[in-house]
Order: C-alpha cells, then sequence, then structure tokens
C-alpha cells in the first residue's frame, strides 16, 4: 500500500464490496421472511412448494443487487487502473467517495422505493466519476501508445 490512490481506491472497493454482500444478504432474509423460494428444493424445507413463488419484495431487492453488480465491476476495473496511473490524491478520493455514496443512495432508493428521481439521480451521479476516470485512462494510454 505504498501508492496512497490504490490505498483510497482500496478502501471503498472494499466498502462497495460488503455493500454487494449486504444486498445479497437482505435477499436472501427477505425470501425467508416472505417464504418466497426461487428453488423448489428450498420451498419444500421451508414449507413446501407453495413458497415456490415470486414476490415484488424479494424480486426488488433481487434488481437491486443486479444494478449494484453491474455497476461496481466495471468500476472495480477503471478504479484499479486509475489508480496505477499516479492521479493526483485528492481528485481520486473525490472520484472513489462520489461514486460509493452514489451507489449507497442508488441501493437505498431502490430497496426503499423512494420518490423518483431519486434513485435516477443515484446511479447518473454515480456515472459521472466513472466516465472521467475512463476517459483520464484513454487520454493516458492514447498519448503512450
Amino acid at each position: 500500500m505504498d501508492n496512497p490512490v490504490f490505498a483510497c481506491y482500496t478502501f471503498y472497493s472494499t466498502l462497495l464490496i460488503l455493500k454487494l454482500y449486504t444486498l445479497a444478504v437482505i435477499t436472501g432474509q427477505l425470501r425467508l421472511h416472505k417464504k418466497a423460494f426461487i428453488n423448489p428444493e428450498d420451498a419444500l424445507r421451508h414449507g413446501g412448494l407453495e413458497y415456490y413463488r415470486t414476490d415484488p419484495d424479494v424480486e426488488r431487492s433481487r434488481r437491486a443487487h443486479r444494478n449494484a453488480r453491474e455497476n461496481i465491476f466495471p468500476f472495480l476495473f477503471l478504479g484499479a487502473v486509475y489508480s496505477l496511473m499516479e492521479p493526483d490524491l485528492f481528485i481520486a478520493h473525490i472520484h472513489f467517495l462520489v461514486f460509493f455514496v452514489a451507489r449507497v443512495v442508488h441501493s437505498i432508493a431502490y430497496l426503499f422505493s423512494l420518490k423518483a428521481p431519486t434513485r435516477s439521480l443515484a446511479y447518473i451521479i454515480a456515472q459521472v466519476p466513472c466516465v472521467s476516470i475512463a476517459l483520464q485512462i484513454l487520454i493516458k494510454v492514447g498519448l503512450h501508445w
């Protein structure tokens, strides 16, 4: 961890991975609470095949988790490469922090059905640092190619 930008990236990336785990646990707990299982063997274990079904709250949680994965995994790649480019620590920290906070807000908005456009704004705000990082990578790579 001699690279302070990489250490900062590692901190926020770890928080984002923990957020992914948290969303998975929430989905699992909702399945148990709502008795809505996607596999028949799970339904049988928890009361019978009548629980082999979908539930709107479980499906919302699954969508929140899927959306988080779809957005966090590209950030993990972009952030790692960006960290190796030796950017300014303050600027990098702002990029990582904005992405993290916006993704947390997005997940909360998704899980709790917050009024529109909360979720959409959080999504857009989280994309700004990712696009910025991607452009910086392309510019730096383009100059050395």
